[in-house]
């Protein structure tokens, strides 16, 4: 079978939304040339605030009260919260709630986080006993779906939409929510950090923004699996770039359920680098994953360790003009009765990027058996154009029996959809 023909491409398509926003912390402070030890910028906010005439402060709650309620269901609690969250940095003394409605008002903005962009999809089966779990025919597979959007200064967040995928391809979407929920930090030790969400009423409320220092700039490419460890206990786990503006780290995201998420730093040497994603379960008792250490090729690296990555081998180099750049894993490999099954993203002229795969053997995935001469999915003549122009990557599919659903950005702009198969797509490979 051609390569081209391997995928058939859905009409669905995601696009980015810039009224969806969230409600995050906002913060200042003077230049430091002008920071000469007078009372910071936020106390002479605070001070600004207590000394407004109580019944204007009402007013200005009553005014902001209305157009947020509109768009966020808890905006009251979310601000009540965030004046919890800077109450040690503004002085001594009773606040009553109006002065802690305005002060987390201040100390917060609205965000539109997917105004920009909505791209670089991931996808794994929801757990059977989540609240969005349910399908509604037999054979319909429940999926989560990760999503990378931009907002306002180029700041990339996470967030999620569900689907079912039924028989003869049929691919729905669940509507999202209207409201977008921030995170509560529930407890941060070192530079890992514990998320809860349930304000959440259902997993597309939830928004994981950038909370730690190393995050500043962006939680950049989820990379989701399923994950069953070696006592069958099954989580949810991402990978993900963290970007402070100048250097990038993987991190890892781990569901404890839908409502609750730990962030964390991977440590090691291999971990510097982006684009890295776990395999679904160990393999010889070790945790095994996929990255591209040296930006050009494919590596394999083995721990005995989950958050710690020292050692790995490049098993998979460019070989054919479409990735004669740069080659990289897509998402975390599926597991097939033929080996491995990994989709591939490569870098070939005017830096674009496609998408192809390859077969890794099942019981040392350091052997490559088979790889894709040609790409699966290109940038075609009506999907060329974005904010990145020749651009088609993925961040991981779904596998259900033989059946592949992949979901893709285009452009690092928006998202859509493609379906194959198993037999398809190892027919379009060549011995390696």
């Amino acid at each position: 079978m051609a390569a081209a023909d391997v995928f058939t491409k859905l009409d669905l398509e995601l696009k980015p939304d810039p009224s969806r926003t969230v409600i995050r912390p906002f913060s200042f402070a003077y230049p430091e040339a002008f920071d000469d030890g007078r009372p910071s910028r936020a106390q002479a906010v605070v001070d600004r605030v207590r000394a407004t005439d109580p019944a204007l402060r009402t007013r200005m709650r009553a005014l902001l009260t209305a157009p947020m309620r509109e768009r966020h269901r808890n905006a009251d609690q979310v601000f009540l919260r965030r004046f919890a969250e800077v109450r040690d940095e503004i002085g001594a003394g009773e606040f009553d709630e109006d002065e802690q409605f305005l002060i987390g008002a201040y100390f917060s903005q609205e965000y539109a986080f997917e105004s920009a962009a909505l791209f670089n999809p991931s996808m794994v089966r929801l757990p059977d006993d989540a609240l969005e779990g349910q399908p509604s025919e037999p054979g319909a597979v429940r999926f989560l779906l990760s999503l990378r959007g931009i907002g306002e200064g180029h700041i990339s967040s996470v967030t999620f939409r569900t689907g079912e995928w039924g028989p003869g391809d049929r691919l729905v979407l669940d509507p999202p929510s209207a409201n977008g929920v921030p995170p509560q930090i529930d407890r941060t030790e070192a530079d890992w950090v514990r998320l809860r969400c349930e304000d959440s009423r259902d997993v597309s409320e939830t928004v994981i923004f950038p909370v730690l220092p190393s995050q500043r700039q962006g939680v950049e490419d989820l990379r989701l699996v399923t994950f069953t460890d070696h006592d069958g206990v099954q989580s949810v786990i991402g990978t993900y770039t963290a970007f402070d503006g100048r250097t990038a780290r993987q991190e890892m995201l781990r569901g404890i359920d839908m409502r609750t998420f730990e962030m964390r730093p991977l440590a090691g040497s291999m971990t510097g680098y982006k684009g890295m994603a776990l395999f679904p379960r160990r393999i010889d008792g070790q945790f095994v994953m996929l990255g591209r250490q040296d930006s050009e090729n494919i590596w394999l690296l083995r721990s005995d360790d989950l958050y710690t990555w020292d050692s790995g081998t490049p098993i998979m180099a460019p070989k054919y003009p479409w990735e004669y750049v740069q080659l990289g894993n897509c998402g975390s490999p599926l597991e097939i009765d033929e080996g491995w099954l990994v989709f591939t993203h490569g870098v070939g002229m005017v830096r674009g990027y496609c998408i192809g795969a390859c077969l890794l053997d099942k019981a040392d995935p350091s052997k490559l058996l088979a790889r894709t001469p040609s790409p699966l999915l290109f940038p075609s003549a009506e999907q060329r154009g974005g904010y990145v122009p020749n651009v088609t990557y993925s961040c991981g599919g779904l596998l259900d029996g033989r059946r592949v659903l992949l979901p893709y950005a285009i452009g690092d702009e928006y998202s859509a959809f493609a379906v194959g198969t198993v037999d398809d797509i190892l027919a379009a490979m060549v011995p390696a």
